[in-house]
């Protein structure tokens, strides 16, 4: 059945979903109770499940993010909430030196069956402290999984694999997305987690995205197929691992490469994706890659300032073009 749905509510159903035929699954986070969620994501769940499955926690991320990895370790299968990427950072022992590394260090004694769902990006006006994306930082962390959907259905899909998994995996959510709408039908067969989709064909350029730069490289898309260039879109879906091969495939027809993400350009997500590439496809580019990113600057909070750092359509237009010049 397909319905069309807010991203917040395909993520609230894929947790109502997995809640229900397993009670291992429990919910932590800031306000996830009572509360419903800061984007309404666990909205409803608290008075089906109660508190002992929906647990508000203190303010303290790196705290509830560690309890979560002990209940992990232990059986529970739980999904921690952090309010915001930028607090994140406050947990990052729990993720990066417990989550990521305990599997290995134990031989394989401890699975870690735990999800940390993360709201990030630019947003509107939250100004520098709170509109962080810091993918770059966990893509660097052997032993994670990084799932970025940007659809609901997509939404959907990969919270119920990442709840099912037995690896840590962050779900990273933009807050931009939540209130986004779109097709979701819970009875698809779901892809795997980490395979990239094309999103439009093309055989001009390829345009390789994730997150809410897919909405964006769609509608520029859109507008260079007015212009008479035939952009290839593909939405990334995972950013560790990477599906090179759908790619690589892409770029073999098309032979030139556009990455766009949101976050800044140097040593970010593209800068992985566009040498991954280039290792891969060097002789198949007629072009050198190029990518659309943000600006080296903290991000402003002055909406018009703020809009001015990060990609915009005209951005990725311009970006194309040029490269289907040379």
């Amino acid at each position: 059945m397909n319905d069309t749905v807010y991203y917040w509510q395909a993520l609230n159903r894929a947790l109502d979903a997995e809640m229900s035929v397993d009670e291992s699954v429990i919910v932590m986070g800031e306000d996830v109770g009572l509360y419903g969620g800061s984007y309404r994501v666990t909205e409803g769940l608290y008075a089906k499940y109660g508190e002992w499955r929906l647990r508000d926690t203190p303010i303290s991320e790196g705290s509830f993010t560690g309890l979560g990895v002990g209940a992990a370790m232990v059986g529970l299968r739980p999904v921690v909430e952090i309010m915001t990427i930028n607090f994140a950072l406050l947990a990052l022992d729990a993720i990066i030196n417990m989550a990521a590394k305990i599997p290995f260090m134990s031989g394989g004694q401890f699975p870690m069956p735990l999800v940390v769902r993360m709201p990030g990006g630019v947003a509107k006006q939250l100004a520098a402290q709170h509109s962080q994306r810091l993918e770059q930082t966990l893509m660097n962390v052997p032993g994670l999984r990084i799932a970025v959907p940007a659809t609901p259905q997509d939404a959907y899909w990969q919270l119920c694999q990442a709840i099912r998994s037995d690896e840590p995996i962050i779900l990273l959510e933009h807050e931009l997305l939540y209130f986004s709408k779109g097709s979701l039908d819970v009875t698809l067969e779901a892809p795997p987690m980490h395979r990239a989709q094309v999103h439009r064909q093309g055989d001009d350029l390829t345009i390789v995205t994730y997150s809410r730069m897919l909405d964006l490289s769609l509608r520029a898309a859109e507008q260079l197929a007015e212009k008479g260039i035939s952009a290839e879109v593909v939405d990334l879906r995972s950013l560790r691992p990477i599906d090179w091969d759908t790619c690589v495939a892409s770029l073999e027809k098309t032979h030139r490469l556009l990455v766009v993400e949101e976050d800044s350009r140097f040593a970010g997500a593209g800068a992985e994706i566009a040498a991954g590439l280039t290792e891969r496809c060097f002789y198949t580019l007629d072009a050198a890659p190029q990518r659309v990113a943000a600006l080296e600057i903290p991000t402003p909070f002055n909406a018009t300032l703020e809009a001015a750092s990060i990609p915009r359509i005209a951005d990725i237009i311009a970006a194309a073009e040029n490269l289907c010049t040379n």
